[in-house]
């Protein structure tokens, strides 16, 4: 629901967190043994099931389309500048090989050509020197090192990697932009998300485990964006263009190069196998944490009453060393890969050597073309080395992909029914037709209710605990929908109505206070935020909170905290009352709002509800009966359904249930 579908928000709840219409196959919401886990000792955890790592890394991958053309300009960018990378090594192996020439051009005496050198050492039984000194280019007897031609040879190899590194860094600056805009677009569809899931989802998901989702996880899945594409994307473009260089200076060289990438994949695949689900594992404790730490630090008076610190010390300390336990796990098998990867790099490193000192040998290689294919073969294995290192953080990140993707599939709100048309006059009556809900299909909670709530009534709403008080006033907010009959508010039936045009004419005041960091005017002004400054002042004065409002510091512009704690229970519920009074609604609910506060206090309360119920329908729910005897019409609530109905005198005279209520609560009183 969005903030602007209620005026005020608080428990929704009563009694025990409903539990709900299954949610999509992805996404199971397990409510724990032993209660719903919404109090600061509660459980709770929302079930998962790992995705594989393929189609997560390919559904994350998918979300960066809307900027295909900017990922285009990063390939075509990292295409040349890894050509130009690869070519340098080449280049700089003709440097070598003119300084070598030039070394052994100095033993030749002047006048004899190359041939004639040559010949005279196959004459003198040294075969392998001839054949190396026949494979040399650039050799002039006599002359020595040409340094001229080294030094060209040497300017060009500094332009190709001063162009190479310049086009990798507008590499990474474009990639940076796509996966920004990325991440960027994530939190959105995050954000919109939750703004159409049904209330069930959050009443049986623990709080610090969707914030942990929200926050955690999509944080990790972009620092493993920013650290992995650029580098990832280059060492996949740099394997390929050094592996043609290879082949192109010795095919048999290549080959053997090429031995190590199946075992290095074999091995890299048997240790990711094992480390992904223990990522997974890790996140998921993660979130089991912040829900406990969440619960305790909001519940932390109720701790501290009960005397239960020593449990919840313990229950942090098991989850904290599950976490601990998961988390080493993921990383030192995570981490065995890069050391794998570079004793098989440095075994294939020493054949290569070998063989290719046989190959200068023999005349069939230079020294040159051997230095650059041992250059290339540490370019080449490198990336490979590189993309093992970043496999953890790689998995990591798709870990918690699957955690934004599981909530990001999970089942939705109905889609709304196209708007039909308004009544011409907002007049505020509600009637319940053969309505039958359930949260749990085993467990039925209300069945065929009928009633009728006539224009500028005050319909109270009393019974036991769980009687299903708080589900009516729930359904016709549209926080859930009915499984039979209908709701019609003037008339029309809500479900024909969209949620936000429901709920723009429904007023509601909670137990629970809900107010916003900011001043006493914004916070008032939360439900309309065009009201101009009377009418704030208007909806304050009405309320009782022009009373107060003068003594604080700044007057309507003193600032409040989240939790209000600069303001007493009786004034900040007199704030969220203004509220409602500002929207002025057709339809008024008042769950228990002058539950929690002093007998003066709630005569001030009474004064304000009553200005504010003026000349519209108001449903009142209440545990003290004495807040409702003026009440048009009272109805008694039992296991879903109504069991008596009446005004205050007409019930006590009855003498059923209602009287026995009212008379439990002043009995003692009286005695």
């Amino acid at each position: 629901m969005t903030q602007q579908d209620v005026v005020s928000t608080g428990s929704t709840t009563e009694g025990r967190a409903p539990k709900g219409k299954a949610l999509a196959a992805t996404e199971r919401i397990q409510a724990p043994v032993g209660g719903p886990g919404r109090g600061p000792m509660g459980g709770g955890m929302v079930g998962q099931k790992a995705m594989t790592f393929g189609p997560s890394a390919r559904r994350l991958v998918a979300q960066m389309r809307p900027d295909r053309g900017k990922a285009v300009a990063v390939v075509v960018l990292g295409v040349i500048s890894v050509a130009l990378m690869s070519v340098g090594p080449r280049i700089l192996g003709q440097a070598t090989d003119l300084v070598f020439s030039g070394l052994f051009s100095r033993t030749i005496p002047a006048g004899v050509t190359q041939e004639q050198a040559v010949e005279g050492l196959r004459r003198q039984g040294d075969g392998n020197l001839a054949d190396m000194l026949a494979s040399m280019d650039h050799v002039v007897p006599g002359q020595g090192v040409d340094f001229d031609a080294v030094r060209n040879v040497l300017l060009v190899v500094l332009a190709i990697y001063a162009g190479a590194a310049l086009l990798g860094w507008l590499q990474g600056f474009v990639l940076n932009t796509v996966v920004q805009n990325t991440v960027y677009r994530m939190r959105e569809e995050v954000e919109a998300k939750i703004n159409r899931l049904p209330l069930g989802y959050f009443d049986r998901s623990p709080r610090g485990e969707l914030l942990s989702r929200v926050t955690n996880d999509i944080d990790n899945v972009s620092q493993t964006l920013q650290q992995t594409m650029s580098q990832l994307m280059t060492s996949l473009m740099t394997v390929v263009a050094v592996l043609a260089m290879m082949i192109w200076i010795s095919p048999l060289l290549a080959l053997i190069a090429l031995v190590s990438v199946p075992i290095s994949l074999l091995v890299t695949r048997a240790i990711m196998k094992r480390s992904q689900g223990m990522f997974v594992a890790q996140w998921r404790r993660t979130g089991r944490l912040n829900a406990h730490i969440e619960e305790t630090f909001s519940g932390h008076s109720l701790v501290k009453v009960f005397g239960r610190q020593h449990e919840v010390e313990e229950t942090f300390a098991e989850e904290n060393d599950e976490l601990y336990r998961v988390s080493f796990g993921a990383q030192f098998v995570s981490g065995l890969i890069m050391p794998s990867m570079m004793f098989v790099g440095n075994l294939n490193y020493v054949v290569i050597a070998v063989v290719g000192g046989l190959r200068v040998a023999s005349g069939s290689l230079s020294l040159g073309e051997v230095q650059a294919f041992i250059q290339y073969t540490r370019q080449f294995t490198q990336p490979l080395t590189t993309v093992a290192s970043m496999m953890n953080l790689l998995q990591s990140g798709v870990a918690s992909a699957e955690r934004v993707f599981e909530l990001l599939d999970a089942e939705e709100e109905p889609v709304d029914a196209p708007a039909t048309s308004a009544p011409a006059v907002r007049r505020g009556e509600v009637a319940f037709e053969d309505v039958a809900f359930r949260y749990d299909e085993d467990q039925p909670l209300i069945d065929d209710l009928s009633l009728v709530a006539r224009p500028g009534q005050t319909v109270a709403i009393v019974g036991p605990t769980g009687a299903g008080k708080t589900t009516l006033v729930n359904l016709v907010m549209r926080f859930y929908d009915v499984d039979a009959g209908r709701i019609t508010l003037d008339g029309v039936d809500i479900t024909a109505m969209p949620r936000s045009a429901l709920r723009g004419q429904i007023g509601m005041v909670l137990q629970d206070t809900w107010l916003f960091e900011g001043t006493i005017r914004d916070n008032i002004a939360y439900g309309r935020p065009d009201a101009t400054e009377e009418q704030v002042l208007e909806a304050a004065r009405a309320t009782f909170v022009d009373r107060f409002v003068h003594s604080l510091p700044d007057g309507y512009d003193t600032v409040i905290d989240e939790e209000g704690s600069n303001l007493s229970a009786g004034e900040r519920q007199l704030v969220t009352i203004a509220r409602a009074f500002l929207t002025d609604p057709a339809l008024l609910i008042l769950d228990e709002a002058t539950s929690s506060v002093d007998t003066r206090t709630e005569l001030l309360l009474q004064h304000a509800m009553a200005a504010l119920r003026t000349d519209r329908t108001s449903f009142v729910i209440a545990h003290r009966l004495s807040t409702i005897r003026d009440a048009d019409l009272i109805l008694v609530m039992e296991h879903g359904a109504i069991v008596e109905q009446g005004t205050h005198d007409q019930l006590l005279h009855a003498e059923g249930t209602y009287a026995r209520l009212y008379n439990a609560q002043f009995a003692q009183a009286v005695a």
